[in-house]
């Protein structure tokens, strides 16, 4: 992996091989709250520069940046109210042009988090395509009439709430939004559309970025008949992406989002980013059918590399049988495509929490991550073992929360400030007085500074994990086989043209016993991460949430 500096454009490029992004390990941070380097109590992108070697440290080969575009922060920068510049909140583009030159310099690939279903309502294109039906954007966003009586034009709902439509008493129409009414959706169906949005992408490549994480890549398209979704049975309603208590849960999303439309415009954006051997991961949201639309966006080579869906990002703690059987589906789904994994992430609950773990058993399921098939992605805090947080109403900042509380809480518990100084009462996340969210007095036991000194903190697991995964080639990109679930026991082999590897994991508390794979010639490792090895009686003795690994080598045929 080379630096490469372009004199002409001064920008610091990162040469890469195009498959880079297969068995990556991908650090995400959500930039308003991992370092504060003026005061003002919000992280800011000097901040990231500033903690870049920590992020070194930990092995990974990329960092997923969360927005930090112009943005009038009704949705923490998920709303975009210009795509070409940076927030003064987060800096200045000299700043993110150091970012991308010290991350570089590290050996990090950089990704940033593109988003394209909608912008801000005070955006320039939504401002003039609001004015009139007949101006040069009067077609940019999705606008329908009313329906006689007034009402919306469908039954399409908003995953924040309430409808999915905003009148709009200039226009006299409704206007489409899939989340706040200050975020409109854009519309797909305009290649004019499109094509602005591949000049967004084409900026930030230009710029230096090495990827994109795509934010709600299934939402781009809507049904242009404006079809009513149907109702779904309340057996097969789910809450992975929105909570029991929200009413989105209760339709089928087969309209308003997922169509079959959505992958021309994935085609081209790809098309675009072989000419960087950029990479992409998408962003999933579908509680029925997240795993075949995650299959049907990464097969083949022309349209996203990755995408990941909310089977481990949700619900209870995973089952050896659940685990193997959300494997099994992506394999099913997807021979040829290519999950990119997570636990946690700026919009779940920790899953330290979520999943009410012992210590153990988070280092049980950060060993799992690194041996399964696909890419991974950690999210900041996570490899200290951050709880989430429990938030005052009062303190709340997500519009999510504050909509749907007490009994679903909203996600500012997991975007509370990173903790990297034990002894500071912010955790040295801001010099200043007041930090935009608060800093638990929890957090601080589990500081950066405190983890590093501990040879046994959960931090050097994560570092050895992910040190593993990067030793074997059949972990970072060998094919899945022999997938099984039996108890509380998972296991599979992972293959590549140098190596086989057995993996067995106990996910659960009670001790356990099971053969190891037949065949001679297996080798021991793992020890690093507690693994197991078969004892003088034959068989390989699993205490709870601890893995077994085997190495067998494949000869090469000679040429």
């Amino acid at each position: 992996m080379n630096v490469n500096v372009q004199p002409e454009t001064k920008m610091t490029y990162l040469e890469k091989d195009p498959d880079w992004w297969r068995g990556a390990v991908i650090y995400q941070i959500y930039p308003r709250s991992f370092q504060d380097s003026n005061g003002d109590g919000i992280g800011d992108l000097l901040g990231i520069v500033g903690r870049l070697p920590y992020i070194a440290s930990l092995g990974v080969d990329a960092i997923w940046i969360s927005p930090f575009f112009t943005s009038p922060m009704k949705d923490f920068g998920y709303d975009v109210s210009d795509y070409f510049d940076v927030d003064p909140m987060f800096g200045t583009l000299a700043d993110f042009d150091a970012v991308i030159e010290t991350a570089h310099t590290l050996g990090i690939k950089v990704m940033i988090d593109l988003v394209l279903s909608h912008t801000s309502d005070e955006h320039p294109w939504f401002q003039v395509s609001r004015s009139s039906h007949d101006n040069a954007r009067s077609d940019w966003y999705v606008w329908a009439d009313a329906k006689p009586d007034g009402t919306p034009p469908n039954n399409w709902m908003s995953i924040f709430g309430g409808s999915a439509w905003q009148w709009d008493s200039g226009r006299l129409q409704y206007y489409m939004h899939n989340f706040l009414t200050s975020q409109p959706d854009l519309n797909f169906h305009s290649d004019e559309v499109q094509d602005a949005l591949l000049g967004v992408a084409r900026f930030w490549l230009d710029r230096g970025v090495d990827g994109f994480r795509l934010d709600t890549i299934n939402f781009y398209t809507h049904d242009a008949a404006l079809r009513d979704n149907p109702p779904l049975p309340p057996e097969e309603r789910q809450s992975k992406i929105a909570p029991a208590v929200n009413p989105y849960t209760w339709q089928n999303h087969v309209y308003d989002k997922s169509r079959p439309e959505n992958e021309v415009f994935l085609r081209k954006l790809r098309e675009l980013m072989k000419h960087y051997n950029a990479a992409a991961v998408g962003e999933v949201g579908d509680d029925q059918r997240g795993l075949e639309i995650l299959g049907e966006y990464t097969k083949g080579d022309d349209m996203v590399q990755m995408c990941y869906a909310f089977e481990l990002l949700s619900g209870s703690t995973p089952t050896a049988g659940y685990v193997a059987e959300t494997l099994q589906a992506i394999e099913d789904y997807a021979p040829d495509g290519w999950a990119c994994w997570a636990y946690s992430n700026h919009d779940v609950v920790r899953h330290i929490s979520r999943w009410e773990l012992s210590p153990a058993a988070v280092r049980g399921f950060a060993t799992l991550m690194m041996c399964l098939k696909g890419s991974a992605c950690i999210y900041q805090g996570e490899e200290l073992g951050l709880p989430e947080a429990d938030i005052a109403f009062e303190d709340l900042q997500d519009p999510y929360g504050i909509e749907f509380w007490p009994e679903f809480k909203g996600r500012d518990g997991c975007r509370t400030p990173m903790v990297w100084d034990h002894d500071r009462a912010l955790g040295g996340f801001t010099n200043g007085g007041n930090s935009w969210l608060p800093v638990p007095a929890e957090h601080r036991n589990l500081a950066v500074d405190k983890a590093d000194n501990d040879p046994g903190a959960l931090l050097h697991h994560y570092r050895r994990a992910i040190a593993f995964r990067h030793t074997h080639k059949a972990l970072k990109i060998g094919r899945l086989e022999d997938l099984r679930a039996y108890g509380q026991v998972l296991s599979f082999r992972r293959v590549s043209d140098t190596e086989e590897i057995f993996f067995a994991i106990n996910l659960g508390e009670v001790p356990v016993s099971l053969n190891p794979p037949k065949g001679e010639g297996w080798l021991e490792i793992g020890a690093e991460l507690n693994a197991a090895h078969p004892r003088l009686d034959g068989e390989i003795h699993l205490a709870h949430w601890q893995p077994s690994i085997l190495l067998r080598p494949i000869e090469q045929e000679e040429a």
